[in-house]
């Protein structure tokens, strides 16, 4: 029998393919659509569910990150996460907008060493959104590929060298095909 946690994670994945299989929207050529059988996945794992306190720096640097084209787009070092999975210590700079430095969304990509494996070779992201305070959960079974891993229509930000881990993040998306 499946946990709650188990099951949530799974409903989302269930949505997040069904929306890769259906939706005009979607980053999925529309000739493959048909032949779309979903993602492949880790386990659900409670494990890399982490929670932080996000430490926000005093003044936002901005940073150009490289993209799959070769373009570069700006972004604002916003803050870090710091944490321990299976007993490491790991950190995470957190990314705004340079665009929009008011959104509320932060934007976390990162590589581990299962890129380029197990999973996409750019890296992968985690998006969360701000809240009031400072401590944050949040959770890699919810690690996605950028849409450049399904189509090179698209342009997607490279995680920068701080934010590669010298791990495996064995949760959230594998590679696509």
């Amino acid at each position: 029998m499946k946990t709650q946690f188990e099951q949530e994670v799974l409903s989302l994945r269930v949505d997040k393919d069904s929306f890769l299989r259906n939706d005009l929207d979607s980053p999925i050529p529309p000739n493959e659509r048909p032949n779309f059988k979903g993602l492949n996945y880790f386990l659900p794992d409670p494990g890399y569910r982490v929670t932080s306190k996000l430490e926000r720096f005093d003044t936002p640097k901005p940073i150009i990150m490289a993209t799959s084209t070769g373009t570069r787009q700006a972004y604002l070092r916003y803050g870090e996460f710091s944490f321990e999975i299976e007993g490491r210590g790991l950190k995470l700079i957190v990314y705004k907008s340079s665009e929009d430095p008011y959104a509320r969304s932060l934007f976390i990509p990162f590589s581990d060493e299962t890129s380029g494996r197990e999973t996409y070779a750019a890296g992968r992201y985690l998006d969360l959104e701000e809240q009031g305070g400072d401590n944050y959960e949040f959770d890699f079974n919810m690690a996605y590929n950028p849409y450049c891993a399904y189509s090179e229509e698209y342009t997607c930000p490279i995680p920068p060298v701080e934010n590669k881990f010298p791990v495996k993040i064995l949760a959230g998306e594998k590679n696509y095909k």
